[in-house]
C-alpha cells in the first residue's frame, strides 16, 4: 500500500510488521467488519417484518393464510440452519436465472438440467458474465441478506406470535366495548403492548444472528473469519508476508469483537426493555412503580 513497503523482503522489525498490517489482503480484512455491520443492521429490520408478517399469517382466522404462516414458522425452524443457508442460496440463484432465460431466451432448445449442471443462455446470467466484481459482491451479499432474514424470520414469527398471545385478552375486549374496530383495536392496543413480551425473545435472536454472522462464507461473502483463517494461518515463500500460524491471534481478535458487539448490544436492549416497560402490567413495570413509589 505505501511505497516503503514495494519490496517486503528488505523489511524488518516494525517497518515489517507495519507493511504486514496495511497490506492489500489486511485492507479487506478490515472492510469485512464492515460487512458484518452492514449485513446485521440490513437483516435485522428485514427479518422482523418477515416475522411480523409470519405472527399475522399464523393468527389469521383465514385458514389457507394460517396454515401458511404456521407452515413457515415449522418448516424454517425445524431445519438446521446451515442446510437452509445450503439449499435455499442455490434454490434462489438457479430460480432467477431460470426466470431470466425464460424471458430474454425463449427460441433456447438445450435443456437448463444437462445432468448435474444447470445452464442458462448467457444473457439470462445474473449478475451478466462481463459485469463489474463489485457486482457480484452486491448480488451475493443480496443473496445472504434474504437467506438470513428468511430463516430469522421464522424465529421472529414465533416470538411475535407469543408475544401478541400474551397480551391479556380482558383490554382488547375493553378497546372493542369502547367501539374500536378489530383493526384499531390490533394497531393501538395490541401490537403496542406485544413488543415487552416479545423483546426478550427478539433480544435472544438478535445475539444468535451476531453469532451467525460466520455462516456469510457459505453464501460465497468473504467474511472475518474467512479472512482472519486466510491471514493467520503459515505462509510459504509464495506469499510476500511469510510467517508462522497466527491464527490463534486472529481468531482471539475476533473473540474480542464479538464479545463486545454481545456487551453491548446488551446494554442498548436492557435500556430499551426498561423504556418499554413503564406503564405496562409486568414484572419490570411493578418493579418501576414501586422503586418511583419509594422515591416518593
Amino acid at each position: 500500500m505505501f511505497a516503503s513497503c514495494a519490496d517486503p523482503s528488505s523489511l524488518e522489525g516494525l517497518g515489517w510488521l507495519w507493511c504486514y498490517l496495511t497490506s492489500g489482503k489486511h485492507i479487506a480484512f478490515y472492510w469485512s467488519f464492515l460487512t458484518v455491520l452492514v449485513l446485521l443492521a440490513v437483516t435485522a429490520p428485514v427479518a422482523l417484518a418477515f416475522g411480523f408478517a409470519g405472527a399475522m399469517a399464523a393468527r389469521s382466522p383465514v385458514w389457507p393464510v394460517s396454515l401458511l404462516g404456521r407452515g413457515y414458522m415449522a418448516m424454517v425452524r425445524g431445519v438446521p440452519d446451515i442446510v437452509f443457508f445450503l439449499f435455499f442460496v442455490i434454490a434462489l440463484d438457479q430460480g432467477i436465472e431460470w426466470m431470466f432465460h425464460q424471458i430474454r431466451c425463449p427460441d433456447w432448445t438445450e435443456p437448463v438440467r444437462q445432468g448435474l449442471e444447470f445452464r442458462v443462455c448467457p444473457a439470462a446470467k445474473v449478475p451478466a458474465g462481463n459485469a463489474a466484481q463489485i457486482w457480484h459482491q452486491i448480488y451475493g451479499f443480496a443473496l445472504a441478506v434474504v437467506t438470513f432474514a428468511l430463516v430469522f424470520g421464522a424465529f421472529a414469527a414465533n416470538v411475535l406470535l407469543g408475544g401478541m398471545q400474551a397480551v391479556p385478552r380482558a383490554q382488547l375486549e375493553t378497546a372493542e366495548s369502547y367501539g374500536m374496530t378489530q383493526r384499531q383495536v390490533f394497531r393501538r392496543v395490541l401490537v403496542p403492548q406485544m413488543w415487552i413480551y416479545a423483546l426478550p425473545g427478539l433480544s435472544n435472536l438478535w445475539l444468535i444472528l451476531i453469532k451467525a454472522t460466520p455462516l456469510l462464507f457459505l453464501l460465497g461473502v468473504r467474511d472475518i473469519v474467512y479472512w482472519a483463517r486466510e491471514l493467520g494461518g503459515a505462509k510459504t515463500s509464495a506469499y510476500a508476508y511469510p510467517h508462522p500460524d497466527w491464527r490463534l491471534y486472529y481468531f482471539l481478535g475476533l473473540l474480542v469483537f464479538y464479545l463486545c458487539m454481545t456487551r453491548v448490544s446488551e446494554i442498548l436492549l436492557g435500556r430499551l426493555t426498561r423504556n418499554l416497560s413503564h406503564g405496562q402490567a409486568t414484572a419490570a413495570g411493578e418493579a418501576q412503580r414501586k422503586a418511583a413509589g419509594g422515591a416518593a
